[in-house]
């Protein structure tokens, strides 16, 4: 594989990754009571518990999302140039 082909390949996991955060973002600000009842449904806990893990998870998504996909696309666009 040669460095263009590494990073479309970064570029385009970002683009996808990045899509999917800001809909899961986007759906837990609009639709938060719908998004707790749907979860809910399959995991009975309290409110205050599915905020914590619901939001746990985006943070770590994010965390990852920056250490796996962003820094290599950055760094390959760094060394392209």
């Amino acid at each position: 594989m040669d460095i263009q082909a590494v990073t479309a390949f970064f570029m385009w996991c970002s683009i996808i990754n990045g899509g999917l955060m800001v809909f899961w973002l986007m759906f837990l600000l609009l639709a938060p009571d719908f998004t707790f009842r749907l979860q809910t449904r399959f995991f009975p806990m309290p409110r205050e518990t599915y905020n914590r893990i619901i939001y746990g998870f985006l943070g770590l998504f994010k965390v990852f999302f920056l250490i796996f996909n962003l820094t290599p696309l950055i760094s390959l666009w760094i060394i392209a140039t």
